[in-house]
């Protein structure tokens, strides 16, 4: 198994618990104007066109089949194309630098997966089981983004956390999040 699958395997296996327990795929999440079907939706259409951009891909996109079918479809096709050494250290010229499709998949998008869990977790009412480590590698993804973080279509901004505050809200207050959420329809 190459590092970047484990490191893949380690971050997609927690959201696709989460993806098979979810019960309401129109249930407002943290995200402004996402529903529950919208988060598997951006994660795999954001990893489509990553892998689309480096002729990655072939046969069409799992759409309109339903978020559980259509993330894991693509869940499989990500762990298929990791499993392989020569595609996993394929190198690129990275939005942050030099990077290989196993670091891009596994760290940059599956970051994505620690934070988006969170907010399917939220949507379902379902506690997202972030770990001390996972908190410190999305904490850490926000500083090695720095300002860039907070481009239009990234994240919100950071809100205002109290003293006091655990890990967990101090972390997901950089990406923009308020724990605990409340939905507001």
């Amino acid at each position: 198994m190459t590092e970047a699958l484990r490191m893949w395997r380690e971050r997609a296996d927690p959201f696709t618990a989460l993806v098979m327990a979810a019960a309401d795929w129109d249930a407002p999440t943290p995200c402004a104007q996402w529903r529950a079907r919208d988060i598997v939706a951006h994660i795999v259409s954001t990893e489509r066109e990553f892998l689309e951009q480096h002729n990655l891909l072939g046969g069409d996109a799992a759409a309109d089949t339903g978020p559980v079918r259509q993330w894991t479809k693509h869940e499989k096709t990500v762990a298929g194309l990791l499993a392989d050494p020569d595609v996993a250290r394929r190198s690129f010229a990275g939005y942050f630098g030099p990077s290989t499709i196993g670091e891009t998949l596994a760290g940059f998008y599956g970051g994505d997966l620690l934070v988006h869990r969170w907010d399917l977790a939220v949507s379902q009412g379902l506690d997202a089981l972030l770990t001390e480590k996972d908190l410190n590698d999305i904490g850490a993804a926000m500083d090695g983004f720095g300002d860039l973080a907070y481009a239009p279509g990234l994240f919100d901004r950071p809100v205002d956390v109290p003293d006091g505050a655990d890990l967990e809200q101090r972390v997901l207050a950089r990406t923009g999040r308020t724990v605990p959420f409340i939905a507001v329809e």
